[in-house]
């Protein structure tokens, strides 16, 4: 089985982040596998880079790129007054969350920024302008229907046949978590576009084995 190095393992473990190491393991293993198609791999959601190191390790050893894209304003679930903010990435001067200093010095600390191509922006917005195949697209930004699904409809036509279309926090039961990435994974698989390859707890990876997406 494909695993980052001890450093990057040590480097994703120390920064700031939701994705435990279990998913992540799942996650390098099949960024690995991607890789050997010769195409990019692309991460949407990008927060502080806590899973984007795991891309960079596998980019790095496969010879080709990662890319992240992300607005840095944080997702609706990291807002003041919510769950999951955090006030030490709010920028003080404007008062609004912002991500990117603290996902610049994780990979630097890491030693991956060569390797990551990091795309600031919404994601409809880069998939309409995007215009080349990845080997990869892994889902995890917001959370709502209306993100998840867009996620998906902006960057699965341009997974490469034989790709990898992987979605963080399928919960099937609504007692564990939100349900919209689960319902972009189930409609994946309608599509008759995706077969599943496995699932370590809140990770899904399917492979594009047709058209219709």
């Amino acid at each position: 089985m494909a695993a980052p190095t001890p450093e990057t393992l040590a480097a994703f473990e120390a920064a700031k982040g939701f994705m435990p190491v279990r998913e992540g393991l799942a996650l390098y293993e099949a960024a690995a596998e991607a890789a050997s198609l010769g195409l990019p791999l692309l991460e949407v959601g990008t927060y502080c880079g806590r899973s984007t190191l795991l891309l960079a390790d596998a980019a790095r050893a496969g010879a080709v790129t990662a890319i992240t894209v992300d607005h840095h304003r944080g997702s609706e679930e990291q807002q003041p007054g919510w769950e999951y903010h955090d006030p030490t990435v709010v920028d003080p001067e404007v008062g609004v969350m912002d991500t990117l200093p603290t996902f610049r010095r994780t990979l630097h600390r890491a030693g991956l920024e060569d390797h990551v191509i990091a795309i600031v922006g919404r994601s409809p917005q880069v998939a309409s302008a995007w215009g080349g195949p990845l080997g990869l697209v892994f889902i995890d930004g917001g959370h709502t229907d209306a993100h998840a699904s867009g996620d998906y409809e902006g960057w699965a036509p341009h997974l490469a046949d034989g790709g990898l279309l992987l979605i963080h926090d399928v919960f099937p039961d609504p007692a564990d978590g939100g349900q919209a990435p689960y319902r972009v994974y189930l409609r994946a698989l309608a599509s008759g576009a995706f077969t599943e390859v496995s699932a370590t707890d809140s990770l899904r990876v399917l492979r594009r084995t047709g058209t219709g997406i």
